[in-house]
């Protein structure tokens, strides 16, 4: 065995070091799930700011406890977990402390339309979500999980602790009442 003199280098001109490998795959893992964990958070608390430090706090902790993650392919399920976990945490603080948490809604609505329109559509959406905000908190999570953070129905019931069946059976009743709610609105 040859050893490896003090001015020599460990590694050839372009190996990559395992830990720039990690910190690669992390960086790429990072830009393909923070703009969902981003939208799961800000869907939840409604507060750009906040949204950004749990997301970022979600990211911390995962890239900390990275070797705790079991099986690779459930990466997403695992980040999700604890993003569900800091905005437990967020919401007992806020409450604890006094601060109410904000539930305005996003000031405008991506897209191009008519500002008639974009105000219509923020109507709609406002509405929408103070039905929302009064079902169960079970409820609330599953829909947040469905179409903010746009997660499969498996990967909920990994993170909600329910099996893929409930999940999809507490999703379709949620989505018929809430048709309903809307419904007995029209005039």
């Amino acid at each position: 065995m040859r050893s490896v003199g003090v001015h020599e280098p460990l590694s050839r001109p372009g190996d990559v070091s395992v830990g720039e490998r990690i910190f690669q795959d992390f960086a790429e893992r990072y830009r393909q799930y923070f703009p969902r964990v981003f939208a799961y958070v800000y869907g939840r608390i409604r507060d750009v700011q906040a949204a950004e430090d749990i997301a970022s706090e979600v990211f911390e902790r995962a890239f900390i406890k990275a070797e705790t993650l079991r099986h690779e392919e459930a990466f997403g399920t695992w980040l999700f977990t604890i993003a569900r976990n800091l905005l437990i945490s967020y919401c007992r603080r806020r409450n604890r402390f006094g601060g109410p948490v904000n539930s305005d809604l996003v000031d405008s609505l991506p897209g191009e339309a008519a500002p008639e329109d974009s105000y219509l559509e923020r109507e709609e959406v406002a509405k929408i979500m103070s039905h929302v905000r009064r079902f169960p908190r079970r409820e609330q999570d599953i829909i947040a999980l469905k179409f903010d953070a746009e997660l499969t129905n498996v990967q909920i019931a990994d993170i909600m602790n329910l099996s893929e069946s409930n999940v999809r059976v507490i999703l379709c009743r949620t989505l018929q009442k809430l048709r309903k709610l809307l419904q007995e609105e029209l005039p």
